[in-house]
């Protein structure tokens, strides 16, 4: 049987996206295996890098703020959520959360993989289209 785990914030994890994590539940904090859920908060201008999870499904579940995701093939779509809204991503579809409010906004991040590193495939080149499209601050 599986134990139960406890997992508290601690130092922030910096992922493959460029973004900063206090929490995360996952293969190495906590030994799970299809699933993993992360915190993220986001400054006012903080954009993550685009990339896509090769066949890991995402749901992104805003509970503070306000926050704009853009995907697509070429980010043509953007998303605005609202605390409260959840965002449910495919497979393989690059994306991009970019908080372009004026305040602070967080994320619970869940990937149907064991950690929210697996599967994650960078796409600078959209980085560049989105860059010049909507110019952001990173992390």
């Amino acid at each position: 049987m599986a134990a139960v785990r406890h997992i508290r914030p601690g130092e922030a994890f910096v992922g493959k996206q460029g973004v900063a994590y206090p929490l995360r539940v996952t293969r190495e904090t906590a030994g799970t295996r299809n699933v993993c859920v992360a915190v993220l908060p986001m400054e006012p201008g903080m954009r993550a890098k685009v990339h896509y999870h090769n066949e890991i499904e995402t749901i992104a579940c805003l509970i503070e703020g306000e926050c704009a995701v853009f995907y697509g093939e070429q980010l043509e779509h953007r998303a605005l959520l609202h605390a409260g809204e959840c965002l449910y991503l495919p497979a393989d579809i690059p994306h991009a959360p970019f908080n372009q409010s004026g305040a602070p906004c967080t994320w619970v991040v869940t990937h149907s993989a064991a950690d929210d590193q697996e599967g994650i495939i960078m796409m600078p080149e959209l980085d560049a289209l989105l860059d010049a499209r909507e110019p952001a601050q990173r992390a």
